[in-house]
């Protein structure tokens, strides 16, 4: 039986929430699969900037993922890929969730309003980047419907990574 999903909001992310997410993801297990440490705080800065211009070009981003109390659980949404190595000209969806909202749904709840969100804008499918091991990500992406459509090495750990594609 498919348990119920909780609610929670999407929002272009504020200057305020550099600092959320710095402090969120400051957790070696949330950050297993990103470097194995939160980045520094400007690097948030220049990454919640660059989401709201990419809401104000596109019509979608990375949005803030807020849940009950207004409290800042982490990220999810959508942008250009963003390397020179992958699958250049395609729309990536992706989260990152703080250690606490684990195992409760808001990233299944969130990417599928992402679904949503970039299909209104007119994108016709999209990839999710993951790496191999990260069980927790390609469970998501099997809640979602997408498939399997490329094993790889990825660049900065050289450990195996998947794309997953669906097509909206």
């Amino acid at each position: 039986m498919n348990r119920a999903l909780p609610d929670v909001r999407l929002r272009v992310p504020t200057d305020e929430d550099a600092l959320a997410w710095h402090r969120v993801f400051d957790d070696p297990e949330v950050m297993e699969f990103h470097g194995g440490r939160a980045a520094e705080r400007s690097v948030y800065e220049e990454l919640t900037a660059r989401q709201r211009r990419h809401d104000a070009e596109y019509g979608f981003c990375l949005w803030t993922m807020v849940g009950p109390g207004d409290e800042v659980l982490g990220f999810t949404g959508a942008q250009p890929w963003p390397h020179a190595w992958g699958p250049a000209g395609k729309i990536e969806i992706g989260w990152r969730l703080g250690r606490a909202h684990w195992g409760k749904g808001y990233v299944t709840a969130a990417a599928r309003t992402t679904l949503e969100r970039v299909r209104a804008a007119g994108v016709t499918d999209v990839v999710a980047m993951v790496n191999a091991g990260n069980a927790r990500s390609i469970a998501v992406t099997r809640r979602l419907g997408m498939e399997l459509a490329e094993r790889f090495t990825l660049p900065s750990s050289q450990q195996e990574g998947h794309r997953y594609r669906l097509t909206l």
